[in-house]
C-alpha cells in the first residue's frame, strides 16, 4: 500500500500530451532506461529538474562585448554564406585573393571570439 499523501501534495491535475507511436515508444524507452516508475515520473523529472542549469550574469561592459561578438559573428556568417554561394554557383570558380582575405579575416575574428568566451566563461 502507498503511504498517505497530504492533501496539498496530491496530484490531481491532468495534462494531456499527444504523441506519435514512435514518440510514445521513445518516451517509454527513456522511462525504462532512466529507471522511473512511470511516464509521469519521468516527465516531471524532465520538466522540473534544475540540476545542470547555470545562471550566468555579466558586468555591463562584458554584456556589451558579448553583444558586439554576436554582431561580428553574424557578419562572419553572412560573409561565409556569400562566399559559399559564389563558389557553388559557378562550376569553374577559383578562389581569388579577396576570397582568401575574407576567409583569413573570418578565421581571425572567430579565434578572437573564442578567446574572449574562454576567458569569461571559465
Amino acid at each position: 500500500m502507498r503511504p498517505k499523501v497530504p492533501e496539498d501534495e496530491k496530484r490531481t491535475e491532468v495534462v494531456k500530451l499527444l504523441l506519435t507511436k514512435e514518440e510514445k515508444h521513445r518516451l517509454d524507452s527513456f522511462v525504462r532506461t532512466g529507471r522511473f516508475g512511470c511516464r509521469s515520473d519521468y516527465l516531471r523529472f524532465v520538466v522540473f529538474r534544475r540540476t545542470g542549469m547555470k545562471k550566468v550574469s555579466f558586468e555591463p561592459e562584458t554584456k556589451e562585448q558579448l553583444h558586439n561578438l554576436d554582431y561580428e559573428l553574424n557578419k562572419i556568417g553572412v560573409n561565409l554564406n556569400q562566399l559559399s554561394k559564389k563558389m557553388n554557383s559557378f562550376t569553374g570558380y577559383r578562389m581569388d585573393d579577396n576570397d582568401r582575405q575574407l576567409l583569413k579575416q573570418a578565421f581571425q575574428m572567430m579565434m578572437e571570439c573564442l578567446a574572449f568566451l574562454q576567458k569569461h566563461l571559465r
